[in-house]
């Protein structure tokens, strides 16, 4: 719960409409909670600027919109943004985020751009090696990679070609109206939809075309109340 002293900060840079996204989740924050909720939008506003940077270090909810992971991550990536953000986490707060705003947990985030087929495909249509790109995200989960949008966009092909670029990671693809409350080394399930998790591919190479194999891997589908291993 929160203390009177406590305030929620949104950070609306993924979004293509920022100021529309943060009315939206303010009119959902306020049916939760009375504490402040602010909105900085670091695309409008100085990265250094001291105040702000310190504020969002002390916040105790930050929340991430949703639209473009990428655009996020250029704008906080090596600044005192991203600094503030890993603070506020090792002090307690809760980072959360919706569609991109839950991409951009993982260190290798997902940037949705296929390296071999240059024609934009929320699908992938095969299953080559080194097809996917990977940007630094905020690394707040180093060792598992979230996709999302999952069931809804079908992103199988895309998260298991992540599996077998991080074949040491666990990957999770979250579908829409779904969440996973994260602590430690356990993630809960909560929402309407379902959570795939895929892990430990045995054997994985390629072809000399370059399609991807391997022989086995761990999956799991799990809904809300579920408790799925990740790796912090």
């Amino acid at each position: 719960g929160f203390a009177a002293k406590d305030y929620i900060i949104v950070l609306p840079m993924a979004s293509e409409i920022p100021d529309t996204g943060f009315k939206y989740i303010n009119t959902q924050l306020k049916i939760q909670t009375s504490v402040p909720i602010r909105n900085f939008n670091f695309s409008k506003h100085d990265v250094n600027d001291i105040k702000w940077v310190d504020s969002l270090a002390g916040a105790k909810l930050i929340y991430i919109l949703g639209g473009d992971q990428n655009r996020f991550m250029k704008s906080v990536l090596n600044t005192p943004v991203y600094t503030a953000i890993h603070k506020a986490y090792q002090n307690g707060a809760t980072i959360a985020g919706t569609s991109a705003g839950a991409a951009v947990m993982s260190k290798y985030m997902i940037t949705g751009v296929q390296l071999r087929d240059k024609k934009y495909n929320e699908t992938f249509d095969k299953l080559w090696d080194k097809n996917i790109e990977f940007s630094e995200g905020l690394g707040l989960l180093n060792h598992t990679i979230i996709d999302q949008h999952f069931l809804k966009r079908n992103r199988y092909n895309r998260l298991i070609s992540a599996l077998a670029a991080k074949p040491g990671d666990i990957c999770v693809g979250i579908d829409e109206s779904t969440a996973i409350i994260v602590r430690g080394n356990k993630a809960t399930v909560t929402g309407e939809s379902q959570v795939l998790r895929f892990a430990s591919p045995k054997n994985p190479r390629k072809t000399a075309s370059g399609l991807l194999t391997f022989k086995n891997i761990d999956m799991g589908i799990y809904s809300t109340g579920d408790v799925i291993h990740i790796k912090y």
